[in-house]
């Protein structure tokens, strides 16, 4: 069994991906390992473009299946003891991925490590957090809303908050590297969640059975996030609002019913 498996979800963001396996074949990372670029159903030639990349095996989905599912079709095609869930507009750069399984290998009481993710000008993400929840989403909203807007006093929070290593709820699957045994133990990804918190869910899952979750600032992976969403709009804003009423059934069951009225009154 090899050391760990790459598992990359892709949709319509061919020059993302291209960069990103870029990334991951120099150098490519020191362990036994292997790359799956699962693809839901592109149409601008991601698949032959992932092709072309030695050891990178592709599995074509029928149609846009959302994240989750495609990322748990990735996993069962996966040997690895670890595996390490990539976005496709994301780069690891050097020997990030080593570093990152080094930091999971350091901790047996850890399942998941997420790295801190930078945007291409190295602003810092706030890729962890509390679990949701009404208020606490309203809190990650308006912090990652002031960042992405240059609030000095929020992005400074960010910056500030990135830099220490902490055990939070959750981290974020743009870049999560989770030990085989605990995946399959919680039973993979929930697939009724197209796109939207099904990395919190996981590790909801995950803690529940008395793992921990670590968010490491000593590895950085840059994420140029949005590519994929931007290939269809609206696709993904359906998508995610069928998730988040799923999320808030199986987590916040009381509060659906405003939030099916206030998506029927902000249809946008």
């Amino acid at each position: 069994m090899l050391d760990l498996s790459i598992v990359i979800v892709s949709f319509n963001a061919r020059a993302d991906l291209e960069r990103c396996l870029e990334s991951l074949h120099t150098p490519a990372p020191s362990v036994p390992h292997e790359i799956i670029v699962v693809d839901n159903a592109s149409n601008d030639g991601s698949v032959q473009a992932a092709r072309q990349w030695p050891g990178v095996r592709v599995i074509e989905m029928n149609e846009n299946v959302g994240f989750a599912r495609a990322t748990n079709a990735g996993i069962r095609a996966s040997t690895g003891l670890n595996l390490l869930w990539l976005n496709g507009d994301t780069i690891a750069p050097g020997d990030a991925v080593d570093r990152l399984l080094a930091e999971l290998e350091r901790r047996p009481e850890v399942a998941v490590v997420g790295p801190r993710l930078v945007d291409g000008r190295g602003r810092a993400e706030l890729s962890f957090g509390p679990m949701i929840g009404p208020f606490a989403e309203l809190r990650q909203q308006i912090l990652t809303r002031g960042h992405a807007l240059g609030f000095r006093a929020i992005s400074r929070f960010v910056e500030r908050a990135t830099r220490r290593e902490r055990a939070p709820d959750w981290v974020s699957g743009a870049c999560l590297l989770v030990r085989r045994v605990d995946a399959e133990a919680v039973g993979l990804l929930d697939e009724r969640f197209f796109m939207y918190a099904e990395d919190v869910d996981f590790c909801a899952a995950v803690r529940a059975r008395g793992r921990g979750i670590l968010f490491t600032p000593a590895v950085e992976i840059v994420h140029r996030r949005g590519r994929s969403a931007a290939a269809a709009p609206a696709v993904t804003r359906d998508g995610y609002r069928r998730s988040k009423i799923a999320f808030y059934e199986k987590h916040h069951p009381a509060w659906v019913p405003l939030l099916r009225l206030y998506q029927r009154l902000f249809p946008g």
